[in-house]
């Protein structure tokens, strides 16, 4: 069984049905062992409304190729377009295959660990609360070290439950 780590998101619609749907989801392809708890995010180079965030730690028999290709399943199931442009569009849904053990993966579609996740408070803070001893293949640092010399100002704030703003 590989441990990964998945980061969903979503600013457009009902954000909470989409975080909450695609979590339902995910439990159907990967085994569920924590989930971090919800924030309310500034976008980071994306148009549009504030992110709900969290992150997934689970474990699977799937190869790396075999989830992502199941992740972007869910994201076309919940809504979500893409296409070239929509790096900078709002997103029903948004997941992202942040870690998968201690892999290195560069390939067309595939890079793992996620390769920007090191410079996003918004995965950063959800991560170090479930996996702060997590340490990342490339950087040989834990994602609680990258999180304390992160310079990104965007805000991240705990949704307490019931509050989605």
């Amino acid at each position: 069984m590989a441990q990964v780590y998945i980061g969903l998101g979503s600013n457009k619609g009902n954000r909470l049905f989409y975080i909450n749907s695609a979590l339902e989801k995910l439990g159907n392809i990967v085994h569920i062992e924590k989930v971090s708890s919800f924030y309310l995010t500034e976008p980071v180079e994306v148009k549009g409304g504030w992110f709900i965030n969290c992150v997934v730690k689970a474990s699977t028999i799937k190869s790396p190729a075999q989830l992502i290709q199941q992740l972007l399943q869910i994201e076309k199931e919940l809504g979500r377009k893409r296409d070239n442009k929509d790096r900078k569009l709002r997103r029903t849904i948004d997941l992202d295959l942040l870690f998968y053990d201690n892999l290195i993966i560069s390939q067309k579609g595939l890079t793992v660990p996620h390769p920007r996740l090191h410079q996003r408070r918004f995965v950063l803070v959800p991560l170090v609360e479930i996996a702060p001893e997590l340490r990342h293949p490339l950087l040989k640092k834990t994602v609680k070290e990258l999180l304390q010399q992160l310079e990104d100002s965007h805000e991240v704030e705990k949704i307490e439950p019931g509050n989605s703003h």
